[in-house]
């Protein structure tokens, strides 16, 4: 159930253009992933998970929106068009990022250097690749930067529970997934400035030129 649960707010966080219910609907996937590291016998992991993945990087996609201080509000509804032949590019780019790490994982496996039954976690292999994709697709077809920003957070994610489907949760692998949160909460953090300051400036959301995608 947690799974279908992951995918779902996933899938809404990187679907829905009214950007606060896309951010909340972020806000609730980190907070179903607090409750898998909990259930997975990490409860320092399922603490930082809802503080650096749900407070916090949830706060900082909310700022991003202009919700707070003299900066303009940003658009509430994603209204830029999709991206044209560079979105093809990108579609062609997730095929085969997905080929090549079921091609990785396959090997591995019939090598016998890898095996799931021993982690008791299988579940999480697919998940993860499934979060993973669905966070390097959104890439493709959305150019608003903070729905962009929202992919990112989702990816890593994936990147998250792929790596304790395969290693567990292991004290050092708590660790490296900890540095990651706390790399995603910068990177969420910084985001949603430059988002903000290049909307004041600029009055856009976007960073590629109009004429670019017509």
């Amino acid at each position: 159930m947690t799974s279908i649960a992951l995918i779902l707010l996933a899938l809404l966080c990187l679907l829905d253009r009214q950007l606060a219910r896309a951010c909340l609907a972020f806000i609730a996937f980190a907070l179903v992933m607090a409750l898998a590291w909990w259930r997975l016998g990490a409860p320092w992991l399922a603490a930082a998970e809802a503080l650096l993945g749900a407070l916090l990087s949830g706060a900082a996609l909310f700022h991003a929106l202009g919700r707070a201080g003299d900066v303009p509000r940003l658009p509430q509804r994603d209204t830029t068009p999709r991206s044209g032949l560079r979105a093809a590019v990108r579609w062609l780019a997730v095929l085969a990022w997905l080929l090549l790490a079921g091609l990785a994982l396959v090997g591995l496996l019939a090598s016998e250097r890898l095996s799931l039954r021993g982690t008791a976690m299988p579940a999480l292999v697919p998940t993860g690749l499934g979060v993973m994709a669905l966070g390097l697709w959104a890439f493709a077809p959305h150019r608003h930067l903070l729905r962009r920003l929202l992919a990112f957070n989702v990816l890593g994610s994936g990147v998250f529970l792929l790596l304790a489907g395969l290693a567990g949760t292991a004290p050092e692998v708590q660790g490296l997934i900890l540095v990651g949160l706390t790399v995603a909460l910068g990177g969420s953090v910084l985001g949603a400035l430059l988002l903000r300051r290049l909307h004041a400036l600029e009055g856009s959301v976007i960073l590629e030129p109009e004429a670019a995608h017509e």
